[in-house]
């Protein structure tokens, strides 16, 4: 087998290896009998939410296993290939199972990274909110590009988006903008984008050309699960109803009916505007508590409470990550330092890297964090 090769495998066998742990497979096959036992009971339905999440739990082990065992079993079968193909001087077999095994090690990495994506909300839909900060008409633009990247994000990855609310820029752009992203693992993986997101360009609307920086802010909250109890005191909320001032097209709601919750023991606002009053109530609402249950995970959490804590505003010293299109292209995370030149490929939603690599680092993170309180 060439060296190539045999780094091919060895990197699917340590996916593999971390895919095994993090689903702890030696005691799978006992915990998914105990979920069958459980499934076969008939008084289970008595309880709707929590047969459902008992549900959703045992097929996320079925999926785990069923995928663990698939990959495992096509390296095998590739690596035989492979052995026979040179004992019999056969170089297609050889080069298809090569071919093969390079696809396999793209899925094993991927599934490695979908399996960081096991905290209490992670699975959920998600709010993603973004505002446009110092430099004016400029940053509202570089608010609306932000806005275009994460919903063709959103679309590769099959998610479903509906925008929540939206007020435009005064010349050009969006001052904010409020989605709901819907899919299995939305805020899990949308989680590590909350930040202020800094663009280096030459101004379309500069008559000089000259080079200019612009700031938004990107925050991201999961959509709150109706099993997770989330206490509003009506006294703690003043609600709004205004006219929306959308950027047009279908878009446009000329009337009262938009809606804004703003919570005063925590200063949160938020705002729906694309349906009905009574709709835009309940959007709105939703959207406070799912804020609320953020605040409770941040404190649960010390690397993601540490993160919102020095957020700060959308500009200089707050950014997660720069996108330089002149002089030169880079887009570059500042917290793990991964960069890539493909802006364009960036900017039309290939942002699975830098995703996956603020994740690992989460997760090595906390791994060391507990490593050291058990010293």
């Amino acid at each position: 087998m060439r060296s190539e090769t045999q780094a091919t495998v060895e990197a699917i066998e340590k996916s593999l290896v971390l895919l095994r742990q993090r689903m702890d497979h030696e005691t799978a096959a006992y915990r998914l009998e105990e979920f069958n036992a459980r499934v076969e009971d008939p008084a289970l339905w008595d309880d709707p939410a929590n047969a459902q999440t008992l549900m959703r739990e045992r097929q996320a082990l079925v999926d785990a296993l069923e995928r663990h065992d698939g990959m495992a079993q096509e390296l095998r079968d590739n690596a035989e290939l492979i052995e026979m193909g040179e004992a019999e001087g056969d170089d297609d077999i050889v080069r298809e199972a090569e071919t093969a095994l390079k696809a396999l090690k793209a899925r094993a990495e991927a599934a490695e990274i979908e399996a960081l994506l096991n905290g209490e909300a992670d699975g959920n839909d998600t709010f993603l909110e973004i505002n446009s900060g110092a430099g004016g008409t400029e940053s509202c633009d570089w608010a609306a590009m932000l806005a275009r990247m994460y919903v063709r994000w959103a679309e590769k990855k099959g998610y479903k988006v509906e925008l929540q609310s939206e007020s435009a820029g005064e010349e050009a752009g969006i001052k904010s903008a409020a989605y709901k992203i819907t899919g299995h693992n939305a805020y899990g993986w949308l989680k590590s984008e909350s930040g202020v997101h800094r663009l280096v360009r030459i101004s379309p609307y500069d008559s000089a050309a000259r080079r200019h920086t612009s700031f938004s802010s990107v925050w991201v909250y999961p959509v709150v699960d109706d099993n997770i109890e989330i206490e509003v005191n009506p006294s703690d909320i003043r609600i709004d109803t205004y006219r929306s001032s959308g950027a047009g097209g279908q878009h446009v709601n000329t009337t009262d009916s938009a809606v804004r919750i703003t919570h005063a023991p925590t200063g949160i606002v938020v705002t729906s505007s694309e349906k009905s009053q009574h709709q835009n109530r309940d959007i709105a609402m939703k959207a406070l508590k799912s804020r609320l249950y953020q605040m409770e995970l941040d404190r649960r959490n010390a690397a993601i409470n540490e993160a919102h804590d020095a957020k700060g505003d959308a500009g200089w010293g707050n950014q997660i990550r720069s996108y330089v299109l002149q002089p030169y292209q880079m887009v570059k995370d500042l917290r793990t330092g991964v960069e890539t030149s493909d802006t364009q490929g960036v900017l039309n939603g290939d942002l699975d890297a830098f995703m996956a690599a603020t994740l690992a680092m989460d997760v090595s993170g906390m791994s060391r964090a507990e490593a050291g309180a058990d010293d």
